[in-house]
């Protein structure tokens, strides 16, 4: 069997017995579950349901998930099975079917969907547990010898081994898993499942999750039994497929005969390392991962560039990588569809990720050979490695370890201890959504069902309250106010009782799956379960907040429009107040292509165009091109918006639906409601992310007539008309440079440090300054330097000088900041490259030249993206 048939024979299998077949959930969890990073197990994307936070859409499913493991990196290569990513079937049961029913499915499609022999099929159980209170798994036995499993067949394993639990409390219960005996020529007679051997397979886990453990040790028998199980894809290729590991099955035999083909220098493990990370990698990118240097974007960031280490210890020529991803998307492409219609930007981010990190590879790897003459890799050595060069301490560790050298992991380890503490943070607040929305379970059985799409005032009842924590939680039976999510912030209003005796202000709305809640201050009275109450949305915050949700729709299209179809949401802030939209891209936006991006929005919201909410299936969604938001979880039935109007298309492309997106937010009706969009900053939010801020409707008219109001009085300060405001500060530039000129040797007099000093910006905790100096020559720039290093103390500066067709560029950066990853070469250099010049120099101390003064500005500003990438700021 192909591992597309073995796929297809386990879904069609269930399907026909009665499951419902679920496409695979993306590698992002749901935005739901802030707690991990990726999704690493086929039951993953349900435990909404287990947990009974939402309905599930049948009471027995069954998928392929995909899924990505990333303690499992070191090992892929060094053994022949660990893998990063991989498909995971499954076949769920919540409150069906019980042990009899999973093991009756399980012998049936092993014997006669795969082909085994009963007599080569071994079974594990649990052996119980003293400490839990529980003995042998009998009813698991039982079941197991109504199939016709001998008992000398089934062997019982320990609470280590054959007892499931995700963590110390919460559902649990025992397993059973299925191994293939292969025979004594893998092993002896005195081998067993579960032991360390290699006659026994494991390809199948049967998890019955019966009890509930709260607190640890103490088991509560479940209302609801429920059956979770889990079958990899990828070993099960290897068994029917005869072959000795998972690299020589179907989807990665191509892949290594690749490796083979371009290395000079081929080793197994290198073309394993390759054939795993490029297929990871490019179901990472097509999930809407990019490169950087934190959470999900670090661990592609690692995988892409382990894969090039290696690529490039093989002596494989550069540029290799996007060979690799067309061999997966060709492999994988007719089970994943996602894969070629993301083609494009898959290519496009391993394209740029292989040539940024081919530029240091060389420069590491010398660096790391000087270190090695030494011996050991010291601490402080393998962090710097890691900041510097972007080299991950795995790829340290593994070029240590061939030089028979050690690295001192407890000190990088210290190194890394803050960034270790930011991405903790996630677990805390994993807690307290779970906390918020077990909450709003409680307060009532039944769910509040919103209203808010079709009105903002609902005459209904209270169906709970609770107070906890000092804050006063309702539910109402029905109710107009939107939850966040999203990128939406909540509604805010009040709710007032029918005949007059309360009135409480709602501040916030707590969102638990289909389910809500409103946080209120009460203002008068008090709010008890059964009352009739009026809940009424703040319709202007409502209506502000629709239109900078539209145009952050409006936003997305204008920037795929005009940058290309990488860019994607990474997330977004929309309230009344303003919208605040991040996008994959990978540099500074030009002025144009800003510009740009801003008249095409406003030329759609003065088309008038309609903005079209409606309900539609998943699939129809995603058939029509509808985007998807990062992170975003979405069931059969889905909310897609559309703007544009269809009937209007034009053989220019101005017309038709330019904007397609899933989404659940409120919206205006059309565009013109919108009234201007006006953006207010774009800058770096990450690593290959940019993010843009505006403003929309009085806000934005606002901030117009400010800008206004700054030109007039600029203008008249300087006696000329805010239409000759711009040659005016030219002319006087130019008065300043020629000042400046005549002054001392270029002159020092013209430089006010201390004015200068105030302009400095805080970026990731330190101090940043990049600025336009009115001296005539380098030696002027470096005093300058000098003097604004001594007045700041650990900060980033980057001073830069104009006149007679040069410019001069000097860097000089704090050795804490050389720690961060902030280079005075690296930055001095990108900048120069802006005014068409080029220069360098070290970590603390560098200057470059340019030949166009007019891009000085705009040689400074991408100064400070490069600092603030850097940073993390």
């Amino acid at each position: 069997m192909t591992s597309d048939e073995i796929r297809e024979t386990f879904l069609s299998f269930f399907a026909e017995r009665g499951h419902k077949r679920l496409p695979s959930a993306s590698l992002v969890p749901a935005a739901f579950d802030p707690s991990v990073l990726l999704t690493t197990a086929g039951m993953h994307p349900l435990k909404p349901y287990f947990l009974g936070i939402e309905q599930p859409p049948a009471d027995k499913l069954t998928s392929c998930q995909k899924c990505f493991r990333t303690p499992d990196i070191e090992n892929v290569g060094v053994t022949a099975r660990h893998l990063t990513f991989f498909e995971m079937l499954g076949n769920f049961s919540m409150g069906d079917y019980f042990k009899q029913g999973a093991v009756e499915f399980a012998w049936e499609l092993s014997l006669e969907g795969f082909g085994f022999k009963a007599q080569d099929i071994w079974i594990t159980v649990f052996e119980g547990d003293p400490e839990l209170g529980i003995g042998p798994d009998e009813e698991a036995i039982a079941a197991w010898e109504s199939v016709g499993v001998p008992r000398s067949r089934i062997v019982a394993l320990p609470r280590s081994e054959n007892f499931w639990q995700a963590g110390p409390n919460g559902p649990c219960g025992p397993c059973s898993e299925l191994y293939l005996d292969r025979g004594l020529d893998f092993g002896s007679e005195d081998d067993l499942p579960g032991g360390e051997n290699e006659r026994f397979l494991e390809f199948w886990n049967l998890v019955f999750m019966q009890y509930d453990q709260d607190p640890p040790g103490t088991l509560t028998p479940l209302p609801a039994q429920n059956i979770d199980t889990g079958m990899g894809l990828n070993r099960m290729a290897a068994i029917l497929q005869g072959v000795e590991t998972v690299f020589d099955t179907d989807q990665f035999a191509p892949l290594m005969a690749l490796g083979k083909e371009l290395a000079q220098r081929p080793d197994d493990r290198g073309l394993r390392i390759l054939a795993d990370h490029t297929r990871g990698m490019t179901f990472l990118v097509a999930d809407g991962v990019v490169p950087s240097n934190e959470d999900r974007g670090y661990v592609l960031r690692r995988l892409m560039r382990r894969a090039i280490q290696h690529g490039h210890r093989m002596g494989i020529e550069p540029g290799f990588l996007p060979r690799y991803v067309d061999v997966v998307v060709e492999t994988m492409g007719a089970g994943y569809p996602e894969l070629e219609r993301e083609r494009d930007t898959i290519l496009k981010w391993v394209r740029a990720e292989e040539e940024g990190f081919g530029r240091t590879l060389e420069t590491g790897l010398g660096m790391l050979d000087r270190i090695l003459e030494a011996g050991e890799v010291s601490g402080d050595d393998a962090f710097r490695l890691h900041d510097t060069y972007g080299f991950p301490i795995d790829l340290t560790e593994e070029i240590a370890a061939e030089r028979g050298a050690s690295v001192d992991r407890a000190g990088f380890d210290a190194n890394m201890e803050a960034q270790r503490v930011r991405s903790s943070a996630g677990a805390g607040a994993s807690k307290k959504v779970g906390a918020d929305q077990e909450l709003v379970r409680q307060l009532a059985t039944e769910p509040s069902r919103f209203t808010g799409y079709e009105h903002l005032e609902e005459r209904t009842t209270v169906a709970g309250v609770a107070e906890q924590g000092g804050r006063t939680f309702v539910k109402l039976a029905t109710s107009p106010f939107y939850a966040q999510g999203g990128g939406q912030v909540s509604d805010t209003g009040t709710v007032a009782c029918a005949d007059g005796d309360c009135r409480a202000t709602v501040v916030e709305v707590l969102r638990s799956g289909e389910d809500q809640a409103v946080v209120v201050e009460l203002e008068e009275g008090s709010l008890r379960e059964g009352e009739e109450v009026v809940a009424r949305v703040d319709r202007v915050a409502r209506h502000a907040t629709q239109c900078n949700h539209t145009a952050t729709h409006l936003l997305h299209a204008a920037l795929r429009q005009r940058l290309g179809t990488h860019v994607r949401q990474a997330g977004s802030y929309v309230g009344p107040d303003k919208l605040r939209f991040d996008f994959t891209h990978g540099q500074r936006l030009s002025p144009e292509e800003l510009r740009d991006v801003e008249d095409q929005v406003n030329a759609w919201i003065l088309r008038n165009d309609p903005v079209v909410p409606q309900t539609t299936s998943l699939d129809e969604a995603r058939a029509k091109g509808a985007m998807a938001l990062f992170g975003e979880k979405y069931g059969d039935v889905v909310r897609m918006v559309e703007v544009g109007d269809a009937q209007s298309t034009s053989s220019t492309g101005t017309g038709g639906i330019y904007s397609r997106e899933l989404c659940g937010g409120t919206h205006v009706r059309s565009t013109a409601e919108i009234g201007v969009f006006r953006v207010v900053s774009e800058g770096s939010s990450a690593s290959n992310v940019r993010r843009i801020e505006a403003v929309t409707g009085p806000e934005a008219v606002g901030l117009l007539r400010a800008h206004d109001a700054i030109a007039r009085e600029a203008a008249d300060a300087l006696r000329t008309t805010p239409e000759q405001l711009v040659a005016r500060i030219g002319a006087l530039r130019d008065e300043a440079k020629k000042a400046a000129k005549a002054g001392a040797g270029g002159g020092n007099g013209a430089v006010d440090v201390d004015a200068l000093a105030g302009r400095a910006e805080e970026l990731g905790g330190f101090k940043v300054l990049t600025a336009s100096v009115p001296v005539g020559d380098a030696k002027a720039l470096l005093d300058a330097a000098d003097r604004l290093k001594n007045k700041l103390g650990d900060a980033a500066i980057v001073l830069g000088a104009a006149g007679e067709g040069r410019v001069h560029l000097v860097a000089s950066v704090a050795p804490a900041l050389v720690e961060r990853g902030v280079k005075a070469g690296d930055v001095v250099k990108v900048a120069a490259q802006v005014t068409g010049g080029g220069g360098g120099g070290k970590p603390t101390m560098a200057q470059a030249g340019g030949r166009d003064p007019e891009k000085l500005d705009d040689a400074l500003a991408a100064a400070r993206d490069a600092i603030a990438s850097a940073l993390g700021a």
